[in-house]
């Protein structure tokens, strides 16, 4: 049926002819260079089991009460003993890191993304500007310059003129880049895979019905926009009846539900022709219909990106386990939605500046050779029991729906020049004011985390800084303290600072707390021997589960591009990207109302977010205040009189 269907897929860690890049810049634009960089790249290391064993220690020590620090001492003691089963766990890790690319990304794909089986639904998208159409036929038009500057940057991964990552003068992995197109996650019953693929063909879905386009012609020329536009109008015109089964709208579930309607949908051979159509093309493309008009474009805008709007609007029209997903509302909204398995934040925004850019690039213009050949329909045989699951998902993605409730602001009073003029590091200085709120908020310290990226090793993904180090506790409770003098407050934010920036570069040079113990913890796991202690102690769940003890999760994403984020949280868990500019800055914040069992709590998810932010801005004028007012009075001592 469909020349896709001979073609073999590529698993993770297996690498197809084209997935040899050039690299694309989120940082520092220098020009294109092949990969040989990466093979130059240093492989992580495994942090030393002594050093990991005293950091763990010296951040739990403010974290927990006294007699769970005791308990948690004499575990740690037995664990690093000589010839103990620390030992034994951190060998054979070093034993996997020599035989692989890089052990920490195999376990944090591996086991933080595919093992996961909560919903794909609402992982991260980008916002474009609203585009200056309002019709079906600027929609098509849009939706083919968007195409055409996609397959532009293809075809620049693959010939290698695509410019090189660096920071600092260091060039960085540019592995993420090629694994964002042409990929899809395939669902399991207990644990998703993911595939590449090296097809030539992409999927655009209308009205929850989806088709297979051709992106290139007979002589391996990509379309032009204006036979884009001839093929995006066929779909368009034979998918006009918005009554068919939203098959899309599966995808949106629960893993371990998906899973198992998976295993029953591929089973009909029609289905699974029309299913690995959709997996194996190189994005997909959602040409969807206006969304309520009573709702601000930001609103719209968001719920479009992240899920839909809901199965009343376009939740059918997408297939959430794509890698890309390019999204364009008939009213001017446009974006992507995209997954982080194959790629970090950082990745994405990058490629999307990049994207965007080609899109503004002149258009070729030049006849068909040939007749386009019709886009063919994607068929399924729905049976009563798919129906139901079907329905099923309508109900689970509303309820979804109305969970997510992003909250973004713009701190206009300063920035990193007036952060830098304190010699303080800006990003050190956002997450002690972000403890400052929730610990204002909440009157206790968050168990928190922050993304380091790893850029700098081979493969390297992500790498986390806990937040919440002594330092940064002794400040918090300290800052609001009467019996405090402001000199003493500011000597613990310098060292709340300096501390933070060091277990950050701890991080980035491969010495993650948390990433090395549940490493080891898999290890144990891999080897099928008891589970040690020091992993089943509470102050190991109370600290280092980021699934069930995280209560924030903030990074830091530079938005060159200067589009809007959007993600959802985990429930109960605050989720913040920020971006620190010059003299303000952006704030995205999430906060999910959803229980883990996805019953809807009290709905106090807008009064949350709008109370921590409004709590975070005053933090960070109180911290401003403390350091102009501390610094005049050094320098004028009648000030303390």
């Amino acid at each position: 049926m469909l020349r896709i269907c001979s073609r073999a897929l590529v698993k993770v860690g297996m690498v197809k002819p084209w997935q040899l890049v050039k690299p694309v810049s989120s940082t520092h634009m220098v020009a294109g260079r092949n990969l040989s960089q990466q093979k130059e790249l240093p492989k992580i290391p495994v942090p030393p089991l002594q050093q990991t064993c005293e950091l763990y220690l010296s951040y739990v020590e403010s974290m927990v009460e006294p007699d769970e620090l005791r308990r948690t001492k004499e575990l740690v003691e037995v664990f690093q003993k000589a010839g103990g089963v620390g030992e034994r766990l951190q060998r054979g890790l070093e034993r996997e890191a020599d035989n692989t690319e890089n052990w920490l990304t195999d376990h944090y794909v591996n086991a933080d993304n595919l093992i996961k089986r909560t919903s794909l639904l609402n992982w991260s998208g980008m916002i474009f500007p609203q585009m200056d159409f309002r019709d079906k036929k600027g929609q098509i038009r849009c939706a083919a310059q968007l195409i055409t500057a996609v397959l532009e940057i293809k075809r620049m991964i693959e010939n290698g003129t695509l410019t090189a990552d660096y920071i600092r003068g260091q060039p960085l992995c540019m592995k993420q880049y090629e694994q964002i197109l042409s990929s899809c996650i395939v669902p399991g019953p207990e644990r998703d895979s993911v595939a590449f693929y090296a097809e030539k063909h992409i999927t655009v879905v209308h009205n929850s019905q989806f088709f297979v386009l051709d992106a290139y012609n007979s002589d391996g020329t990509p379309l032009t926009v204006d036979q884009l536009c001839v093929q995006l109008e066929r779909i368009c015109n034979s998918s006009l009846q918005n009554n068919v089964e939203p098959v899309g709208i599966l995808t949106t579930e629960h893993r371990d539900i998906w899973g198992k309607t998976y295993i029953d949908l591929i089973k009909d051979k029609t289905n699974k022709e029309s299913v690995l159509a959709i997996q194996s093309s190189i994005f997909t493309v959602c040409l969807d219909g206006a969304l309520p008009p009573d709702e601000t474009f930001d609103n719209n805008a968001t719920d479009s990106m992240m899920h839909g709007g809901g199965s009343q609007w376009n939740g059918g029209n997408r297939w959430f386990d794509k890698g890309l997903q390019i999204i364009i509302g008939e009213d001017g909204l446009c974006g992507v939605n995209t997954l982080n398995v194959n790629a970090d934040g950082v990745v994405v925004v990058a490629l999307m500046y990049h994207l965007c850019e080609n899109r503004k690039k002149p258009q070729v213009v030049q006849s068909p050779l040939e007749p386009l050949p019709e886009p063919q329909r994607l068929h399924f045989n729905i049976t009563p029991e798919l129906k139901t699951d079907i329905e099923e998902a309508k109900r689970h993605l509303d309820i979804r729906a109305q969970d997510l409730d992003m909250r973004t602001m713009v701190f206009k009073h300063f920035g990193k020049n007036l952060i830098k003029a304190f010699k303080l590091s800006p990003d050190a200085f956002i997450q002690m004011a972000l403890q400052l709120a929730y610990y204002r908020k909440h009157k206790q310290m968050p168990v928190a985390l922050e993304p380091v990226s790893m850029r700098s090793f081979r493969m390297g993904r992500l790498s986390f800084t806990n937040i919440n180090l002594p330092a940064s506790v002794a400040f918090v409770k300290a800052f609001d303290d009467p019996n405090k003098q402001n000199s003493e407050k500011v000597d613990l934010l310098e060292k709340a600072i300096k501390t933070h920036t060091r277990h950050t570069k701890l991080a980035r040079d491969g010495h993650d707390i948390s990433s090395h113990l549940w490493a080891l913890k898999m290890q144990a796991v891999e080897e099928k021997i008891s589970m040690p202690e020091i992993f089943t102690d509470s102050s190991f769940y109370k600290t280092l589960d980021k699934d069930v003890a995280l209560q924030f999760y903030a990074g830091q994403v530079r938005n060159k591009a200067g589009y809007r984020l959007c993600f959802q949280a985990q429930p109960e868990r605050y989720e913040i990207v920020y971006d620190i500019k010059n003299d303000n800055i952006e704030i995205n914040m999430v906060y999910s109302k959803l229980s883990n069992n996805n019953t809807c709590k009290e709905d106090r998810a807008n009064a949350v977010q709008d109370a921590l932010i409004d709590v975070f801005q005053d933090a960070l004028l109180d911290m401003r205040t403390l350091l102009e007012q501390t610094t005049r009075a050094e320098t004028n001592p009648d000030l303390n009189q």
